[in-house]
């Protein structure tokens, strides 16, 4: 049986909840393999919203094993919130369709009070960061120095990471002027929450070596876009973790020969949530137009998106980096009635057109985009379940941008309702 990766070709915000969602359906088994609880999901089920940040999306479908592998980063306090709203919506949440691994690291409340209080200094450029924790865990973690899952079930092994993590967090929060971390306080927490987590703790590269073995299919669910990876990103203003389809196998313990299909969620145009470069960001009424239509603002943060129109240019260089095989195709809807569409094809940098993003930042914030036009479309997208639903001009946009990221489309989503989807490749298929 075929084993899918799905990742956001993007900055996030891509649309990646609901085309998980409707790729579960197929899936036997839904992981997690990366980032933490700072990027959010919305699925919109039969009209009922639900606001994932930390669980997979496969989590609301009854039948599934839903699955945070070592790759994330994990806020027990969170996770227990969560669960308890899902729970509230009727959702059934038990180790029978919910498995955590035990080498998964946590996301300490010294971590959240670390991030924020670098982001509050003035005396360098902001990153962006949502104030989590996630950076300031993932530190931890190549550190040596991370509390994880399986700590949680020995106390003299879990103050033996807490003293070790402490002599770092302690020498960093006198140069930010924090006090210093209340150790009795902090293991009394995490002795108070540990039930809550290792109820779901399980072994979980070899349950997945498992499911796979016995011909199981396995969805591997990424957070945010391949264009905040940490290597392949608009680096510094990235996240802290690799975001890229190869991460799915590192950060679940399975193996990449077991992966067989990558698929790319892109939305019709490009938004951007924080700083860093974004060279086809519009700040006329069109930015306005996307931003309004679409409904651009983010599920855990509530920030407000940038917006633009979409970069072929970024898109054609995350495919590669990703291996895509094909993309799902989002927010098509968004562009109706727009009378003439831009594509950015290239940038100019110094005189010079260049078909990529540079790496060094001070290169990306001079890059300026070179535009082709295409015209739009009066006529409604939104509902569309097949091509001959769709306007003639709608078609002609989406077959250029295949052209430009020299990758095909494999789903068009037309709305957030999960069947208002056209299928052309099933990523499940043998």
């Amino acid at each position: 049986m075929a084993n899918v990766v799905v990742v956001g070709a993007q900055w996030g915000d891509e649309g990646k909840g609901k085309i998980v969602d409707w790729l579960s359906e197929r899936a036997d088994v839904i992981a997690r393999f990366q980032g933490g609880h700072n990027a959010g999901h919305t699925l919109v089920i039969d009209g009922e919203v639900f606001k994932l940040s930390l669980l997979p999306s496969g989590i609301v479908r009854g039948g599934k094993l839903s699955v945070i592998g070592n790759g994330v980063v994990l806020d027990p306090w969170h996770l227990e919130k969560e669960i308890a709203q899902l729970r509230g919506q009727g959702v059934t949440i038990t180790p029978e369709t919910l498995m955590i691994a035990e080498n998964t690291p946590l996301i300490l409340p010294i971590h959240g009070e670390l991030d924020r209080a670098r982001e509050e200094q003035t005396s360098v450029a902001k990153i962006g960061t949502t104030g989590r924790g996630i950076g300031p865990a993932y530190e931890d973690k190549v550190g040596r120095r991370s509390v994880r899952v399986a700590d949680l079930a020995d106390d003299a092994t879990l103050e033996l990471r807490v003293d070790r993590a402490l002599v770092h967090h302690d020498a960093l929060r006198r140069g930010l002027g924090l006090d210093p971390v209340d150790r009795d306080r902090l293991l009394a927490d995490l002795r108070a929450i540990a039930p809550s987590v290792l109820e779901y703790a399980a072994p979980v590269w070899k349950v997945l070596n498992e499911k796979r073995r016995a011909g199981k299919r396995i969805l591997f669910e990424g957070a945010q876009g391949a264009l905040l990876d940490i290597d392949f990103g608009t680096y510094p203003f990235v996240t802290s973790s690799n975001v890229i389809s190869g991460q799915a196998a590192t950060g679940t313990g399975i193996g990449p020969g077991s992966i067989d299909f990558v698929l790319g969620i892109v939305k019709a145009y490009t938004t951007r949530v924080g700083e860093g470069p974004f060279p086809a960001e519009l700040h006329d009424a069109d930015g306005q137009r996307l931003g309004e239509r679409g409904h651009e603002f983010g599920t855990v943060t509530g920030r407000k998106r940038r917006c633009g129109w979409f970069d072929a240019v970024l898109v054609r260089q995350t495919c590669a980096t990703s291996g895509v095989n094909g993309i799902s195709f989002t927010k098509l809807d968004v562009l109706d009635g727009f009378d003439t569409l831009k594509i950015c094809v290239a940038y100019e940098l110094d005189g010079k057109r260049l078909d990529y993003l540079p790496t060094a930042a001070d290169q990306q914030a001079r890059c300026t985009p070179i535009y082709e036009e295409m015209p739009g479309w009066s006529q409604s997208t939104e509902g569309a379940r097949s091509w001959a639903d769709l306007p003639a001009e709608a078609i002609k946009y989406v077959r250029r941008v295949e052209e430009l990221i020299e990758c095909p489309v494999a789903l068009l989503s037309t709305s957030p309702e999960r069947e208002d989807t056209i299928l052309v490749t099933d990523p499940f298929a043998d």
